[in-house]
């Protein structure tokens, strides 16, 4: 189906890379660089300029942490969202929240998304999307609780897992007011997760897309790229490309990334190698 988010259409095939920006002083990545508001809003100008479709702010961080009252996580979120959505009106802004309060204060300020990486662990958060009329991701995380990290987690069968989970929360968005085409789902890598599921998740991809679902992963950096490799957050770069263009290849629709010009190079290339997008200068074996 098309995605509808904001006063932008993604049609099926077509790659949208969403820009990280979190106004965090502790982010496993950037270590808060991004945490001062004028900082973030260059950050955000930045990532535009770099071809992001998409931009997600985020004002806690996802693991462990010292805690953030609501109050605060709206202080840090609300008002970048709407300045951004003034200084970059093509720009989707995406709110990173799994909290309604949350929600409700940035779509008020303008987000045109709520990315609930949580798994509707707050079950007012759709309704918060549907009486705003904004976009949901849906995400699986085994029943993990927020900002909690996996410990000996099983699964009989962790893709089916997710697509029954995440298909689940979809259906009662729908169910509770959310727009269908403003619906995409997430198998939310590492979230519940121990490395071997998010590889396996990578490879399976296709079942996930199957469900017919617009799909988005968030594989920048994360913790499944670095045990693969053996590599901390700063190195991490290559193999997160790597599953970025096998994800695109399964099917994924939208891309969750701190590395926007490098993501939208890999989404350009898969596109041209699948037919569906030109090369930009093919003169080679012509002049």
């Amino acid at each position: 189906m098309t995605l509808r988010l904001g006063t932008r259409a993604f049609a099926a095939g077509e790659f949208a890379v969403m820009a990280i920006v979190n106004r965090t002083p502790d982010s496993f990545y950037d270590r808060g660089a991004t945490f001062d508001f004028d900082s973030a809003l260059r950050r955000v100008a930045a990532v535009a300029a770099e071809g992001a479709d998409m931009v997600d702010i985020g004002g806690v961080r996802a693991g462990h942490g010292p805690a953030v009252s609501v109050d605060e996580e709206i202080d840090r979120t609300a008002d970048l969202v709407a300045a951004v959505r003034e200084r970059h009106p093509d720009l989707v802004v995406s709110v990173d929240t799994h909290r309604a309060g949350v929600a409700e204060a940035a779509c008020a300020a303008g987000a045109h998304l709520v990315n609930d990486s949580w798994a509707g662990a707050d079950p007012d958060v759709a309704a918060v999307a549907a009486r705003w009329g904004v976009g949901l991701v849906c995400s699986h995380t085994g029943g993990l609780m927020p900002r909690t990290h996996p410990h000996r987690v099983t699964y009989r069968d962790v893709v089916a897992d997710v697509v029954a989970a995440t298909t689940d929360l979809a259906e009662k968005a729908v169910a509770a007011g959310v727009r269908r085409d403003g619906i995409l789902i997430d198998p939310t890598h590492d979230f519940g997760k121990n490395t071997r599921h998010s590889l396996e998740l990578t490879r399976r991809l296709e079942q996930v897309v199957a469900t017919g679902w617009p799909v988005l992963v968030s594989l920048s950096r994360k913790d499944f790229v670095g045990e693969t490799l053996g590599l901390p957050p700063s190195a991490r770069l290559p193999g997160t490309l790597a599953a970025t263009a096998v994800s695109a290849w399964a099917g994924a629709r939208v891309f969750r990334a701190h590395d926007v010009a490098e993501t939208r190079q890999v989404l350009d290339m898969v596109a041209a190698i699948r037919g569906t997008r030109p090369p930009r200068s093919p003169r080679r074996g012509l002049m």
